[in-house]
């Protein structure tokens, strides 16, 4: 697509992130169900992106307002369509690589998850009787077409076969029907285990079980052909009106609307006649638009399902998370902050120490009251049995959950009535903006009566099972000037104050954006001076057209800018006279890239936050992020270290040019190989033995 003005469109450069992670399936260095993996995850990323944006896109389309159109920077029509060619060619090598890397690489392995191949003698009755014995209970076919007082209904991301019959009495071809019939991936395994034959592991889709056994579902008819199908539907909750009325109970009916909402993309096998999508399109009433083609197999997200028989074998090791012998050398955290500020690295370090931080302050009868925002809490959280464990035990406790996070609504709303059942006092959503900072506070009285606080600040969420894979930092500390400020953010979203001001803290709707652009503009005054200039910024994504406007001014002053952005990126980097000291690097590995950092070089004393927030409309605009400085030398030295492995990294770093394409950082001759993430656990591990040591010494 040609470059729209100064800024490259958001969704292109999303599926340039989303190519990136198909770049690690296919790499072969990598173990096998490692490729597997991020063939799974592209997979997923790409089902939420047609669920989410493309239905964005072709809800703008739909409506049809010019004065719209003309807000906007493109053309949403043209976007979409090349938004369409960029995936049609991305599915083309997904196929490729399944094809003749993935499953050939399987093979190797003694694995076979059967495509081609003719059945061994020994599965087909193996196969017959677990179709008859688990799979028939939780099969609803349903014949298409004809008198039927039930309008049919195809569920919100759910497998189909949709097959076309014939009556074994009416041979010709004009008696035809079809039906379309689930496909119960939900209660059975997407890949059935099979007898293991002279050493060699077999496996079958639950799909082709199923059409195996397809006579046994449809007697009296004669199956012709049967192809998969799949019907996405807008993941967006329409919500009129969040001022007025019972948000929660708004939310709830949207999330019962989702399901039946719009399609978004009716995906179908390729190789489907036209005759049978013309039928589809009638019966369900399907737009030309609403048809993407795909392969033989959908919901390939389910590859994670895929067993390892030969497991730990096939897989990257997995990394132990690293103790911080700072904090395993004492009985409290809360004891341990009130003597320093923490820094904590996840997953490289346990997050052990912020369930600690929450079990403590849970039962510590000093402990007077806990603050808390929730965004994407886990399922089964620790830390909301904790917040209810404090409350039982007569703790103040007030929660702000926020029950509008796009796929965990229903999560975090089970969760609030759980904890509102046990005392905690809920706070939801705030009409017109979502709460994404992640902050806690604990206030403690000492013996003498006196108050303390302290202050959780984080990049990611609070949830123990995404902090396994999800690369975040915390920070724990009793800075009174920092617990001050982050009392104000608490009473702001709990409806107490309005009017506030902040010096430290960084909060959006009062000060993150602006102190930003501050910060941006002192290092171009010093770039005007003749003075060390520099920014390094690690985003996820990176679309707010003031923030990349100002990046462009200061590349054009001299700063020398690096930013390391996971996803999109609508800068548009290495034009010259507009961005040509401007370098943008994208990093996929093992772990999500998941913090957000900011490091501005104050000629050569440089300042370093880090935050919840994302340079992008939503963060900035219509959310409350909040956004923390580094106030500990120790603490911005490992910062500092940890950015400086990323940029780095010339293993799984990749360096984008103006078009968003995806060019390898090649090691420069004679240097080392560096992969980040692994030189950061390796980093902080020596870290920790040298402090063993050092104690050791001083006991000795």
């Amino acid at each position: 697509m040609q470059q729209v003005s100064r800024y490259f469109p958001r969704d292109l450069s999303w599926l340039s992130f989303n190519y990136r992670v198909l770049l690690e399936a296919k790499d072969a260095t990598l173990p096998l169900y490692d490729r597997l993996q991020f063939m799974a995850i592209y997979s997923s990323n790409l089902d939420e992106f047609f669920r989410v944006r493309v239905a964005f896109i072709r809800s703008l389309i739909r409506l049809d307002k010019p004065k719209l159109k003309r807000e906007l920077s493109y053309d949403p029509t043209v976007l979409l369509q090349h938004m369409y060619e960029e995936v049609h060619r991305q599915q083309t090598d997904y196929g490729y690589i399944l094809r003749n890397s993935i499953l050939p690489g399987l093979r190797e392995n003694n694995i076979i998850l059967y495509q081609q191949e003719p059945l061994h003698a020994l599965h087909e009755q193996e196969i017959r009787h677990f179709f008859r014995s688990k799979v028939l209970s939780y099969l609803q076919p349903v014949l298409l077409g004809g008198s039927t007082a039930n309008k049919p209904f195809l569920e919100n991301r759910a497998l189909y076969l949709f097959v076309k019959l014939r009556s074994k009495h009416r041979l010709e071809e004009s008696e035809s029907v079809y039906a379309h019939l689930n496909i119960p991936s939900e209660h059975l395994p997407r890949f059935v285990e099979l007898q293991k034959v002279e050493g060699i592991n077999y496996y079958m889709f639950l799909d082709d079980i199923i059409r195996y056994n397809l006579a046994s579902v449809f007697p009296g008819y004669e199956v012709v052909e049967a192809y998969s199908i799949k019907l996405n539907r807008d993941a967006e909750l329409y919500i009129t009106d969040e001022f007025t009325g019972d948000l929660q109970e708004k939310i709830k009916k949207s999330l019962r609307q989702r399901e039946v909402g719009p399609p978004a993309r009716f995906l179908y096998d390729a190789s489907m006649p036209e005759a049978m999508r013309q039928f589809l399109a009638n019966t369900f009433e399907l737009q030309k638009d609403d048809f993407f083609p795909g392969g033989k197999y959908h919901n390939l997200y389910d590859l994670l399902k895929l067993p390892n028989p030969c497991a730990p074998a096939l897989r990257s090791p997995v990394l132990t998370p690293l103790l911080v012998q700072a904090l395993e050398n004492t009985e409290s955290v809360l004891d341990a902050m009130e003597e320093k500020d923490h820094l904590l690295h996840f997953p490289y370090q346990s997050y052990d120490y912020i369930l600690r931080f929450f079990n403590e302050a849970a039962i510590d009868p000093a402990v007077q009251e806990i603050k808390i925002t929730l965004y994407r809490i886990a399922a089964h959280s620790f830390i909301a049995n904790a917040l209810i464990s404090a409350a039982r035990n007569g703790k103040k406790v007030t929660v702000f959950v926020e029950v509008k996070a796009r796929f965990d609504e229903e999560n975090n709303l089970r969760w609030a009535e759980k904890m509102k059942e046990a005392g905690i006092e809920i706070i939801y959503s705030l009409p017109g903006l979502k709460v994404h900072a992640k902050v806690a506070l604990v206030i403690r009285k000492d013996a003498q009566g006196a108050e303390k606080k302290y202050a959780y600040f984080g990049t990611g969420n609070f949830n123990e099972n995404t902090a396994r894979f999800y690369t975040d930092h915390s920070l724990l500390t009793c800075h009174p000037k920092l617990t001050k400020e982050l009392s104000k953010v608490f009473d702001y979203v709990c409806g107490q104050k309005k009017d506030l001001h902040f010096k430290r803290l960084l909060v959006s709707q009062f000060n993150l954006q602006e102190t930003f652009l501050e910060l941006i503009n002192r290092e171009i005054g010093y770039a005007k001076k003749g003075l060390p200039a520099s920014i390094i910024i690690k985003l996820n994504n990176l679309e707010e057209e003031t923030m990349i406007d100002q990046l462009y001014e200061a590349s054009q002053a001299g700063v020398e800018i690096s930013l390391i952005i996971r996803g999109v990126c609508c800068l548009v980097p290495g034009v010259k006279g507009l961005s040509e000291n401007i370098r943008v690097i994208r990093l996929v590995d093992h772990y999500l890239e998941h913090a957000r950092v900011f490091v501005f070089g104050n000629n050569h004393n440089p300042e370093v936050y880090l935050a919840s927030a994302d340079w992008m409309k939503r963060n900035l605009y219509r959310r409350i992020e909040v956004g923390f400085p580094i106030y500990d030398e120790a603490g911005k030295a490992e910062i500092l270290k940890l950015i400086h492995f990323q940029l780095q990294d010339n293993m799984k770093a990749v360096w984008l040019d103006s078009n968003q394409q995806n060019h390898p950082v090649l090691p420069e001759l004679d240097k080392p190989l560096i992969r980040a993430q692994t030189q950061v656990y390796e980093w902080l591990k020596q870290k920790e033995e040298k402090y063993i040591t050092s104690v050791s010494n001083s006991l000795a």
